[in-house]
């Protein structure tokens, strides 16, 4: 059944051009979800990925994807995948985003027509550019650590390698928490951050007041956003 809501009201969002979308990430448990909600999370993150302690299967996605209220987007993390497997997810939540976090080809990431964003693990060698390049049907790029298992590792990696002219919405990732996603808003300036270890009690547990403080902290480097450019 849907939890009642109690919505935390954004502050200091003079422009509303700045403000930088929430997304928590590997929630599995209702509270999870809760937590994401009251705290003025913009969607959560649903993992798809056997191998990931955050992973939940199908049914459990189901249900906390329908006790979402509405503009609060549910997103499928997919790591190779089959077609099948994303097929499925698309028929049981008919409005979510899809994410690609694995080895998928820009083919298959837009094979079923329907929005996605593509990972982008950050690590010397890549061309972050063209690799972004090759994705011009994604709604978004999101640059993450290279870490084993695909994401969720804590890590932080060098925000400066991120190059200026994304030709997409940027989403920034990896190792992030509340006490550094100011910083990297700033150094960003990201269309949206993705969290999902930093708001953590143990590995998989997410913790309703790190989720709280992690939102606060993006409200605040918003608020410093919009009263320098005032």
């Amino acid at each position: 059944m849907p939890f009642p809501i109690e919505v935390a009201a954004p502050t200091g969002f003079p422009d509303r051009s700045v403000r930088t979308r929430i997304k928590i990430c590997g929630v599995s448990r209702d509270t999870d979800v809760e937590a994401a909600v009251n705290a003025g999370a913009d969607a959560i993150g649903l993992v798809f990925y056997p191998k990931s302690p955050r992973f939940v299967t199908l049914e459990r996605a189901t249900n906390l994807a329908r006790a979402l209220p509405p503009f609060v987007t549910p997103v499928a993390l997919f790591v190779n995948a089959t077609v099948a497997e994303v097929d499925a997810v698309c028929a049981a939540i008919p409005h979510v985003l899809l994410q690609f976090h694995g080895d998928e080809t820009p083919a298959f990431c837009a094979a079923s027509g329907r929005p996605y964003l593509r990972a982008i693990r950050v690590s010397s060698g890549v061309d972050l550019l063209d690799s972004a390049r090759q994705h011009p049907h994604a709604q978004a790029i999101l640059f993450d650590a290279e870490v084993e298992g695909f994401g969720g590792g804590g890590k932080v990696f060098d925000w400066s390698l991120i190059p200026s002219d994304v030709p997409r919405p940027v989403v920034l990732s990896g190792g992030l928490h509340a006490e550094n996603v100011i910083q990297g808003i700033q150094a960003v300036r990201p269309w949206a951050v993705d969290v999902s270890s930093g708001v953590e009690s143990s590995r998989g547990i997410k913790d309703a007041e790190k989720i709280r403080q992690f939102c606060e902290a993006v409200r605040e480097a918003d608020a410093r956003r919009a009263s320098a450019e005032a």
